[in-house]
């Protein structure tokens, strides 16, 4: 698929947000005034940030709204209603916090599950998608989660669960890509079942369905070079997980865990624009794109 700038944004700003979110909830850090106020501006700064980054990929964000009343049937309902309760809930969390120093256990724990929940919904738009075999796996909310979780706890300054969390993220990650390269050959979609005609014998493309590109082709049809694709795939895991956990296994320093939320941002913002980038949809096929 076409990597949207938005939707990128979308997607790693919004699982760092939410994934402090989730950790602040649970009391971690064990924070209250204006150190409490510190961390809970940059976890909004960061959701609130990438979900309003997501509508600009909308045909007509003015509807955006409307998506609210499918949460029976539309995953991206129910993680636009899972992010007000996480936000609403952890607003109320945090003003104790910050402003009379109580720790509202209740808020707190309510507003993580509900910010793991975001995204957990967020990942399930895209593993619901048959039509996409490489998304179409465990492994998809997996990533989600892992990523969220690391890029919170760097975040939130815990080192030790930073650590692990980096080094998990990293294997699903990895795994994904390895399950995903062959997701398209074992889904059993071909030529021949892309267009109807595999009762007729071998299928093969005469001429391509359209002399010039259309939506589909644009969206749907965006191929990457393989040699590209690794560079990029190393490129990720070595600014995602490599770096940051060489950094936080040095002396801690204010400075040292900066950059390593910046190399961890730029690897994520890499892993998720392979994540669409790669996203060979079925539709292809009778392009002759696959």
């Amino acid at each position: 698929m076409h990597p949207a700038p938005s939707v990128i944004f979308f997607t790693v700003f919004s699982g760092l947000g939410f994934g402090l979110l989730t950790f602040l909830g649970l009391g971690i850090p064990d924070v209250t005034g204006w150190t409490a106020f510190a961390f809970f501006a940059i976890a909004y700064l960061c959701a609130v940030g990438g979900l309003i980054s997501s509508t600009f990929h909308l045909g007509h964000p003015e509807r955006a709204l409307k998506a609210f009343t499918q949460w029976r049937s539309s995953w991206l309902s129910r993680e636009g209603w899972c992010a007000v309760i996480a936000l609403i809930t952890m607003a109320i969390y945090g003003a104790g916090l910050v402003f009379f120093g109580q720790r509202w256990g209740l808020f707190g724990l309510i507003g993580a599950v509900f910010s793991l929940l975001t995204i957990f919904t967020t990942s399930m738009i895209y593993t619901q998608l048959k039509t996409i075999p490489r998304w179409n796996s465990p492994l998809t909310p997996a990533m989600f989660l892992s990523y969220g979780l690391a890029g919170g706890a760097l975040l939130a300054g815990q080192i030790t669960w930073a650590m692990g969390l980096l080094a998990i993220s990293a294997v699903i990650q990895i795994l994904l890509w390895a399950k995903g390269d062959g997701a398209l050959a074992a889904s059993g979609s071909t030529l021949a079942t892309a267009t109807g005609l595999g009762t007729e014998g071998g299928v093969r493309a005469f001429e391509p369905p359209h002399t010039g590109t259309n939506y589909l082709l644009r969206e749907f049809a965006y191929v990457v070079g393989r040699k590209h694709s690794l560079k990029l795939r190393i490129i990720a895991i070595v600014l995602m997980a490599v770096i940051p956990i060489v950094l936080l296994a040095a002396p801690f320093s204010h400075w040292v865990a900066l950059l390593a939320v910046v190399s961890y941002v730029g690897g994520a913002l890499a892993s998720r624009w392979l994540f669409f980038a790669e996203a060979e949809h079925v539709v292809g096929l009778y392009y002759g794109k696959r």
